[in-house]
């Protein structure tokens, strides 16, 4: 087993106690777990500066890394997931998001979690692990994607037609106020700043579904217009199973008045912003199209 994976198993193991003990440890109460951990699990392994930044650097992102998963697997609140699960969820989601990729990559990240879950999970616990986190690496643009690695296997391919269809919807909202324009935008817990996005129920249509998520998520009445763009793709559910996913945008318009976020869902903002402004905000790039050409339209009008 090499050092590192072995150095990661004490941390979640220090991790699982903290844990079990519902927080309540002291600093010095968490040293001493992970030297004896260490110690009984890993003698011989010099690596103690390592579990110590990975341990530290988790409790210290804890809440953050649970927002995270509340957000990825909306259908786990973090207390229902087994203890092991969530402790590998949070050291693989520390290592994906905190960590200098030059020393973790992306995809190693994701694989030793994975492998943690295997040897001290539960039968199902390695397929959640890589759910959860693959969703969020597929959110983070998939870094290291087209990295060649030394052994690489080919998915099974699957027919996306076969595959269970999740319809969603997302606005670029925009007001006007004088002459000036405004977007409505939200922010995740990732760092971006993003579209109102949200599932279609049973039954609903475009202007139904769209009008609803919206008010929904930042409380602003809109009056739907044109669709912007769609985009589907094909993702994993940590329960579900493989989805595919169908978005529809549309530019949406409404009054200039207070916007706030109504449910939080991995979002902890939203705000007006006017165009000129749109260009500083760090965005995922998967959505600069989309609103480009809602940019577009609203200056010709």
């Amino acid at each position: 087993m090499a050092n590192r994976h072995l150095s990661r198993s004490i941390v979640m193991q220090v991790l699982y106690e903290w844990d079990f003990r519902g927080g309540d440890l002291t600093d010095l109460e968490i040293e001493q777990a992970l030297v004896r951990n260490a110690e009984e699990f890993a003698p011989g392994v010099n690596d103690i500066s390592f579990m110590r930044k990975l341990l530290l650097g988790i409790l210290n992102k804890q809440k953050k890394l649970d927002d995270i998963i509340e957000k990825v697997a909306p259908d786990w609140p973090i207390e229902k997931i087994a203890l092991v699960d969530r402790n590998i969820l949070r050291i693989g989601l520390y290592e994906l998001l905190f960590e200098d990729r030059a020393q973790v990559p992306a995809k190693v990240a994701i694989n030793e979690a994975i492998e943690l879950a295997k040897t001290y999970g539960g039968e199902t616990s390695g397929k959640f692990i890589n759910g959860v986190l693959g969703a969020v690496y597929k959110e983070l643009g998939e870094p290291g994607k087209d990295e060649t690695s030394k052994k690489k296997v080919l998915p099974t391919p699957v027919d996306p037609k076969t595959l269970p269809l999740d319809k969603l919807g997302g606005a670029v909202v925009y007001a006007r106020d004088g002459e000036e324009v405004y977007l409505g935008l939200v922010h995740d817990i990732f760092g971006h700043w993003t579209l109102s996005k949200g599932h279609y129920k049973d039954g609903e249509d475009d202007k139904t579904a769209i009008t609803r998520i919206v008010m929904e998520e930042i409380g602003l009445p809109i009056t739907p217009g044109e669709i912007l763009g769609e985009n589907e793709y094909v993702a994993s559910h940590p329960e579900k199973g493989r989805m595919r996913k169908h978005v529809s945008y549309f530019l949406c318009e409404a009054p200039y008045q207070e916007i706030s976020l109504q449910k939080k869902g991995g979002l902890d903002d939203a705000q007006w912003f006017k165009l000129a402004e749109i260009i500083d905000l760090n965005m995922y790039d998967d959505m600069l199209p989309v609103i480009t050409k809602a940019v577009n339209i609203l200056l010709k009008k």
